[in-house]
């Protein structure tokens, strides 16, 4: 070994002094705790009420959120569209079990369904025995689902294809591991020569015998013959509410209490190309109608199983009020001129009648058709996608506004142009807002309203999130940063009617965007911190806003709000106060409340801390639970009380009140 000379070792000083400096920054951890002085007036008087509305959720069909996430169905390309209108066409990603002597698959335009007319013919050559037997187990076609089927034991599988053959049927339907070997549930579907001339629909259940994760269905014979397969299916029978949704990830949903949900999207609903739009209308009615199309703006394709009427179902069954973001006639790179507009405007007039309309009326009668004969309450339509620059918007904009009015006067228009582009010639009721931006400016942002007038439409933050190198696949410092901004949209929420974070869920196969709130894979889920976070403000929606102050010398990193709001579960009533700590160190904070019209009650207030030992932390498969809340009762509740903020935290204090406080708000739920 050699020996360190003189200046090596004033290198090596420098270096462990540059290390220490940066585990300072980048580890969370006390340094110099302050004292802090935070004052609440809770009287009712001096209170606001926020928008009952306030937050909630945006779901965009971005990183299969829906095909292979979200809708629960297994089945990638059920229809065979994905490969486009010309035959043969691919067929990904299914594919045949045996080779081209026993097997050849090619599509054609044989289907039954003139919306979705490609099928798939499947020619065997091969026998059940005989010199030309075909290989054990049969051949076949198979479709792995999206990267992998989760087949759970004992749960229960619905099927459904349609098939066409000249010759008599004797056909496999299994579920197996990804290689084959292990048989999960088979079904035999057998017909005598004349049973399956023409299209015929089959249906039937399978029951898994064990579990797998990396499952896939296939379809085989032993049989020569020549037999043509369409929209086939498989969808899980436990679904969230039996509407279709696969049911870890809606329950992920439901847990965040959202008053509202926006959808389909964003540059989802535009496409690159208008030809490949979200378009409703081609959305409803039975699922093996809908033609689906391609998602080019994030480049899959979808069958649209997850349509306009699963939305609204979706929002329904969530408790949350419907946003619907329509398409105004611009996709990223065309425009339709004003000359030409009146068809979308109408398309749009039409997709709220059927989502409101009397079942008499034309596409009422859709809706009730698909079971649901009383109305959606959809009453909030988004004219388009931060759109306002394009030279057709404004004027476009205000043909929609007139028509919706005209025929829905209780709609609320949203308009994608900001605050100081909206006038009497070019009203709307509420302005699209969108912020994606590093953690310190988002948090900088807590006071982006502060200055706002307070007159005038108000402010919807649909789209925002942390981006950048900070940002990671979501971490601590980007949930911190939002927790701030979310913080002030509370403190302006005279200005400001309500906000949803973006994007919503990430399939781990296919990340075209991070970070996002909720990351999961055929059998596996978790909440990134900003999810955890989002659960911090799921009482503010209609809960009474406090005045608060804080006053800390030479130290701006602390933000604040206080909410009293009623808990439906226990009927009880809390003071909830919020503090995001941004900064490197701890803070001792003196907690003084006044103006309460009841006692602090001496036990059941909890303090509850979301931080972790990192600031890029993050939660994987691996450790999902990495960055969670952790909630511990506090002991000296009371209207004067000391507490500890840890450097880099969010932190709530739910007090608990006695029952006469006076509340004007919307009850919610503990976190």
């Amino acid at each position: 070994m050699g020996v360190l000379k003189a200046g090596s070792l004033c290198w090596l000083f420098h270096v462990l002094v540059l290390v220490c400096a940066l585990c300072q920054i980048l580890y969370v951890g006390s340094i110099g705790a302050q004292t802090a002085q935070l004052s609440v007036d809770a009287s009712p008087q001096n209170a606001q009420v926020i928008p009952g509305n306030m937050f909630g959720i945006f779901f965009e069909e971005i990183n299969h959120a829906g095909a292979g996430g979200l809708w629960a169905e297994l089945v990638s390309n059920r229809g065979f569209e994905a490969g486009g209108p010309n035959t043969p066409s691919n067929i990904d990603p299914w594919l045949t079990i045996g080779d081209e002597s026993n097997i050849i698959v090619a599509t054609d335009r044989s289907s039954c369904f003139a919306g979705n007319p490609i099928a798939l013919r499947m020619e065997v050559h091969c026998e059940t025995s005989g010199t030309n037997a075909c290989p054990s187990g049969g051949v076949g076609i198979y479709n792995p689902g999206y990267w992998g089927m989760n087949i759970e034991r004992r749960k229960v599988y619905r099927a459904t294809m349609y098939i066409k053959s000249s010759d008599s049927v004797e056909l496999t339907v299994s579920l197996t591991s990804s290689d084959g070997l292990q048989n999960l549930a088979s079904h035999t579907i057998t017909g005598d020569k004349e049973d399956f001339v023409e299209w015929t629909k089959v249906e039937f259940d399978l029951e898994s015998i064990d579990r797998n994760t990396n499952s896939r269905l296939q379809l085989t014979t032993t049989k020569s013959g020549i037999i043509w397969f369409d929209q086939v299916s498989l969808m899980p029978s436990d679904t969230y509410m039996g509407h279709g949704f696969r049911k870890d990830l809606a329950s992920m949903l439901a847990n965040l209490k959202p008053r509202f949900l926006k959808f389909p999207g964003g540059n989802y609903v535009m496409g690159n190309y208008l030809v490949n739009a979200f378009r409703w209308s081609e959305t409803v009615g039975p699922w093996e109608e809908r033609p689906g199309h391609f998602n080019d703006a994030w480049a899959y394709w979808t069958d649209d199983g997850l349509g306009f009427f699963e939305f609204l179902q979706l929002a329904e069954d969530l408790g949350a009020c419907p946003v619907w973001v329509v398409n105004d006639g611009a996709s990223l790179n065309e425009e339709v001129p004003t000359a030409t507009i009146a068809a979308f405007v109408k398309d749009v007039v039409n997709g709220i009648e059927f989502a409101r309309g009397d079942p008499q009326t034309a596409w009422g009668s859709v809706r009730a058709a698909m079971g649901h004969p009383e109305p959606f309450q959809l009453y909030y339509v988004s004219i388009g996608n931060q759109e306002c620059s394009k030279y057709y918007y404004k004027v476009n904009y205000m043909k929609f506004y007139s028509a919706i009015k005209a025929s829905y006067p209780d709609i609320t228009i949203i308009s994608s142009c900001d605050r100081s582009a909206i006038s009497p010639v070019n009203p709307a009721d509420l302005y699209d807002v969108h912020v994606y931006t590093s953690s310190g400016d988002m948090f900088s942002r807590s006071r982006m309203f502060d200055n706002t007038a307070r007159n005038g439409p108000k402010a919807i933050v649909s789209e925002y999130a942390v981006t950048g190198n900070d940002a990671g696949r979501g971490t601590l410092i980007a949930a911190l940063a939002e927790a701030a901004f979310l913080i002030g949209l509370e403190r302006n929420s005279d200005v400001v009617e309500m906000a949803s974070c973006a994007p919503l869920f990430v399939n781990d196969n296919d990340r075209r965007w991070n970070p996002d709130a909720i990351v999961f894979n055929s059998w596996q889920h978790y909440g990134c911190p900003n999810y955890w976070m989002l659960h911090f403000f799921k009482d503010s929606s209609g809960a009474a806003l406090h005045p608060s102050t804080i006053q800390l010398s030479n130290y701006d990193q602390l933000v604040t709000s206080a909410i009293t709001w009623n808990n439906s579960q226990d009927g009880n009533t809390y003071l909830k106060i919020k503090v995001v700590n941004f900064g490197s160190k701890a803070v001792n904070l003196n907690i003084s409340v006044t103006g309460l019209e009841t006692d602090i009650q001496k036990f059941g207030s909890i303090k509850t801390v979301l931080t972790s030992g990192w600031l890029r932390d993050e939660n994987s498969f691996q450790q999902p639970d990495k960055v969670v809340p952790a909630a511990s009762p506090i002991t000296n509740a009371g209207e004067q009380m000391g507490v500890v903020l840890d450097s880099y935290s969010l932190t709530s204090f739910d007090i608990l009140l006695g029952s006469s406080q006076t509340l004007h708000s919307v009850s919610g739920s503990s976190l």
